[in-house]
């Protein structure tokens, strides 16, 4: 479950992404995103750009964005939506197409992501669309972005009938990961992107876990171990994209928690109630407590899970949800619009143990309704 890294310059690391005629390179460091313009430039000479970004991350970032594009000659224009989950709808997606074709933003121009994993969801799937197809970049300023939505080219917006199930697959030609991105970030922001950070332990290597459950303070505050848990979380994720692009095998693997996870989400209107990354925090312990109820794991295993996500401050509980959650028929309405759902049977990733899940397909949803039922009331 190892990429390749490279060190081309002090404090920076690359990480590729092996595609053929589409790979890629992740730039991971502080201040890497002083690198974009004259890496735009090698990549595409004399495109412009129209950069997306929402009103939060605009304020800190835009205007240097703009300078750095600027000195290497690059035209920029902006267009700025409104942060949060909601801007992941069908008016904003066609406010924002609008807005690059007003742009002349063409086939041979780029839009650049600028922001978290909603800004990324929707630049890419805005680039997936205009003029059947524009490159994009991911710029991405949220630990969870960084780790997770700006990699392996997962696009889309959310419907009124669950998370992300309007979209498609489209790679970027770069994600620059600029480590000091993170120094401005709420907390909660953090943690919620740390539980991501978490999932690639968790579904694929036990030895990082361990190193999380000693070190996850010092990630929180920033320096080497933040840009290790890093490198190491797009490596995982770079390697199971080169080997399963389109989720027909063992990518599926990154949704560990995310099943019950998007459940949540949906059920919590796409909110400030319940961010993305909390509600994948809790779906890992759920899909490692499941787990143990089918008899698929023992040991101390969930509770090592539910320590760890703790102490971090994430969710491990239903009654840690803001608000609460839905009852069981809505949950179970939620999760039977999963895109992993296949003819109507339920799909999970469920663990043998920390560092070992799996795919587990047609699992009974009587036994899924019995058990969410039962940590409901507890």
């Amino acid at each position: 479950m190892t990429a390749p890294l490279r060190q081309p310059a002090p404090g920076e690391t690359i990480v590729p992404v092996a595609l053929g005629d589409r790979a890629y390179d992740i730039v991971i460091g502080r201040d890497a995103i002083a690198t974009l313009g004259s890496r735009i430039k090698a990549l595409r000479p004399g495109a412009r750009v129209a950069i997306l970004t929402d009103e939060n991350v605009a304020a800190k970032h835009l205007a240097r964005v703009e300078d750095i594009l600027k000195t290497s000659g690059i035209d920029s224009s902006a267009i700025i939506v409104k942060p949060g989950e909601g801007s992941k709808n069908y008016a904003t997606f066609e406010t924002v197409c609008e807005a690059v074709i007003a742009a002349k933003i063409e086939r041979n121009d780029l839009i650049v992501a600028l922001g978290g994993g909603v800004i990324g969801d929707l630049a890419g799937f805005v680039a997936a669309s205009v003029r059947r197809g524009l490159d994009f970049v991911q710029v991405p300023t949220s630990l969870l972005a960084q780790v997770d939505s700006s990699v392996g080219g997962k696009t889309g917006i959310n419907s009124r009938h669950g998370k992300n199930l309007i979209g498609a697959f489209h790679q970027p030609i770069l994600v620059i990961a600029d480590t000091a991105a993170l120094d401005t970030l709420p907390p909660r922001e953090f943690r919620s992107g740390y539980a991501e950070v978490a999932k690639y332990g968790l579904l694929g290597d036990a030895e990082f876990f361990a190193w999380l459950e000693t070190n996850w303070r010092d990630v929180f505050s920033g320096g080497a171990a933040r840009e290790h848990a890093i490198a190491v979380s797009c490596r995982a994720k770079a390697a199971i994209v080169a080997r399963d692009e389109r989720e027909t095998g063992d990518r599926a693997l990154l949704n560990l928690g995310h099943t019950f996870g998007h459940a949540f989400e949906a059920g919590a209107g796409f909110s400030q109630r319940l961010l993305h990354g909390e509600a994948v925090a809790l779906g890992c312990v759920l899909a490692f407590e499941f787990s143990e109820r089918q008899g698929l794991l023992g040991g101390n295993s969930v509770a090592r899970v539910r320590a760890h996500l703790a102490d971090c401050g994430l969710p491990t509980k239903m009654s840690d949800v803001q608000g609460g959650v839905p009852d069981v028929d809505r949950l179970m309405e939620l999760i039977a619009q999963d895109k992993k759902v296949k003819r109507g049977k339920l799909t999970f990733i469920l663990a043998r143990g920390v560092g070992q899940a799996f795919v587990a397909g047609d699992v009974d949803p009587a036994a899924i309704r019995g058990f969410l039922a039962d940590k409901r009331a507890s």
